[in-house]
């Protein structure tokens, strides 16, 4: 199925709760494009830069003590490559593309956009440790660990670009637990989502 009408879902979640698949799930089903580390290679392809040097600095929060900036520019590549997504997404949007954004600070950086729904996909750590440790073949202390750091990269990441904190429900349309939900049922939670707001049927 795919929308007549503009839409982006801007969809932000921790580690290990499946919300980057039922993000796909929902590209898939509305025909649209999943903006996640594709996004990178999009941008690697228009600005001729090396994809594996964006890679590095993705979704990274900004190193203090190695950065600085003046009067307005700077020498993070974390920043760079931040600056890079962020103008990127805004002018798809701006264009009245329609697109699934997993994190990259999404539901902040077009949060004045009338077509953008924004989700946030949290899970309960016993659910997310067993998620990660079958997707990864880690033990559980090595999945929890995994999972702590993650997040937190997540966190500082986001927290960082933006005023509102990463995972606050006062900052998004919708929170889901997807433990007791699974892909699907996430999924679909989000799919009645926009249908009531679009008056689709």
């Amino acid at each position: 199925m795919e929308m007549e009408k503009q839409i982006i879902i801007a969809l932000g979640r921790e580690f290990g709760s499946g919300g980057h698949e039922a993000a796909e799930e929902l590209a898939k089903k509305y025909g649209i494009p999943f903006l996640d580390h594709k996004l990178l290679e999009n941008i690697s392809d228009e600005k001729n830069v090396d994809i594996m040097e964006l890679q590095k600095y993705d979704e990274k929060p900004r190193n203090p003590f190695l950065t600085r900036t003046v009067a307005g520019y700077t020498n993070s590549l974390e920043e760079t490559v931040a600056k890079l997504q962020f103008d990127y997404i805004r002018e798809l949007a701006e264009q009245g593309k329609s697109f699934v954004i997993v994190g990259r600070c999404g539901e902040y950086i077009l949060r004045k956009h009338p077509a953008m729904v924004s989700i946030f996909v949290l899970g309960n750590t016993a659910t997310k440790c067993r998620r990660i440790m079958e997707k990864y073949n880690l033990s559980e202390e090595e999945a929890l660990r995994m999972m702590k750091r993650k997040d937190a990269t997540r966190k500082n990441y986001h927290n960082y670009y933006c005023d509102g904190k990463w995972g606050d429900s006062r900052n998004y349309d919708l929170c889901i637990n997807s433990s007791n939900l699974g892909v699907e049922g996430v999924a679909g939670i989000i799919d009645d989502l926009i249908r009531r707001r679009e008056g689709l049927k």
